[in-house]
């Protein structure tokens, strides 16, 4: 990570507590809040099953579909709005919330999953302190987009470049365990996917050690 980008990430996260926004947190709140969107291990499904837009897919919990894909193929960005969902990989997924429910992350939920045939399992969720299982912040990455990208990383938004080519991404999304429809890999593509699932678990290690310190 370059100079910028770190100063980046440190300021807004110093930003967000010097504010007292973080006291938006809502982990683990029972009924819903002001805004909030009811969000279970059921929400998750394939993600091919949403709507595919360039490398990354999304989908609106409130069925408003048509005012997400305004924003995700605009030119030019925009607000997201209530019940959007945005996802790269099968893994990891972002849902706006309703207006002001976490003004520290646009209202964006993030949510670490764990995926398999059986469905989703949701292992992380939170505004702004969700750590993914490779040790980094999921909101100190997104909130280096410029401002008029609401939060979503892309190529040319800001964010720094994950380490994961375009190539990988789509085979990723391909063998999503939760759909029923995939289909059958390449001996080139099955040890792409071999030599990916073994970064995840270097990373994944690497990742728990960082939770230790």
């Amino acid at each position: 990570m370059n100079l910028k980008n770190q100063m980046i990430r440190g300021i807004g996260i110093l930003l967000v507590v010097w504010t007292g926004i973080v006291a938006a947190e809502q982990d683990g709140v029972d009924g819903l809040g002001k805004g909030e969107i009811a969000i279970s291990d059921s929400t998750f499904s394939c993600i091919r099953d949403m709507t595919k837009v360039r490398g990354f897919y999304v989908d609106n919990l409130n069925g408003n579909i048509d005012a997400t894909l305004a924003v995700a193929n605009s030119a030019t960005g925009g607000k997201y709005p209530e019940g959007s969902v945005v996802q790269l990989v099968p893994g990891e997924v972002m849902v706006k919330h309703g207006r002001g429910f976490s003004p520290a992350t646009m209202d964006w939920e993030f949510f670490e999953l764990d995926v398999s045939d059986t469905g989703s399992k949701i292992i992380k969720r939170g505004f702004v302190n969700v750590i993914n299982r490779f040790g980094n912040n999921c909101f100190g990455c997104h909130i280096q987009a410029k401002p008029e990208w609401d939060l979503v990383c892309e190529t040319g938004h800001g964010c720094e470049t994950i380490p994961i080519t375009a190539e990988v991404i789509d085979l990723i999304q391909r063998t999503d365990p939760r759909c029923d429809d995939n289909e059958d890999l390449s001996t080139s593509e099955s040890f792409e996917l071999l030599k990916l699932k073994i970064k995840v678990s270097i990373g994944t290690s690497i990742g728990t050690v960082k939770s230790w310190l």
